[in-house]
């Protein structure tokens, strides 16, 4: 256990007293709620949900109980507050991949090289030496993702000795397009959750979530292996909650 202070019964009755609160803070914004996206049920939503946490893991840390409740994660959006007329927007892709297979991720990049040694070069191998390639992961990856597409990638790398872990899609609204060369340096660092107009996430663990729900019939017969959920889904009635 770690030498910080405890959290004490009295803590856990205020945290309690939190969530009372916060419940009848979020009655009241559905109460009054102005339309299907209002900014005032989203916000006693966020404090609910915040609230609620918190009781949850000093109950757990002083009483070692635990809530019947699911706490919704950090990834939910928050109230879409960007420009009603977008003239511009922002597409952000994260796809995660395992090296499950090294030797055919080897091979493949060494063949890819073998047919182009000025491939090897671009790709920072030290000399541009095609034969490093097929003895180096960190090579090969570089010679495959500067031959291929990143869309390539994801719809062939079975062959490239990879497996796809989980992957995120916003579609983020601006006002006017970026500047050429404004954002390389930091592509994602402007990235404001406030600004998506829409996101798709993919991920296993929304297959988990399937077949807890299935009656035992496959719930993706696409044989994709990975699920697909619209998370804040503007104007769709999807709010990630």
């Amino acid at each position: 256990m770690s030498d910080a202070a405890q959290p004490t019964a009295a803590e856990v009755r205020a945290a309690a007293e939190a969530v009372k609160a916060a419940l009848d803070r979020h009655l009241a914004a559905v109460e009054r709620r102005s339309g299907e996206d209002d900014p005032a049920v989203y916000a006693a939503f966020n404090e609910l949900a915040a609230t609620a946490e918190a009781y949850d893991e000093l109950l757990y840390d002083v009483y070692d109980e635990v809530t019947p409740f699911e706490i919704p994660g950090d990834d939910t959006l928050p109230a879409y507050a960007g420009p009603e007329e977008p003239s511009a927007l922002s597409v952000l892709i994260r796809r995660d991949y395992a090296v499950v297979e090294p030797q055919r991720l080897l091979s493949q990049a060494q063949r890819v090289a073998d047919l182009d040694p000025d491939i090897a070069a671009d790709a920072g191998v030290p000399g541009g030496a095609a034969g490093i390639v097929g003895s180096s992961v960190h090579a090969a990856l570089g010679v495959l993702f500067g031959e291929y597409e990143p869309d390539e990638i994801a719809s062939r790398h079975k062959e490239f000795g990879l497996e796809e872990g989980d992957s995120t899609l916003w579609v983020a609204a601006a006002e006017d397009q970026a500047e050429p060369g404004e954002w390389l340096g930091a592509p994602f660092d402007q990235a404001d959750p406030q600004r998506v107009i829409c996101r798709f996430d993919v991920s296993a663990v929304f297959d988990e979530d399937l077949d807890l729900d299935d009656d035992g019939d496959d719930a993706d017969d696409d044989g994709d292996g990975g699920g697909r959920e619209a998370a804040g889904e503007r104007g769709s009635g999807s709010s990630g909650r």
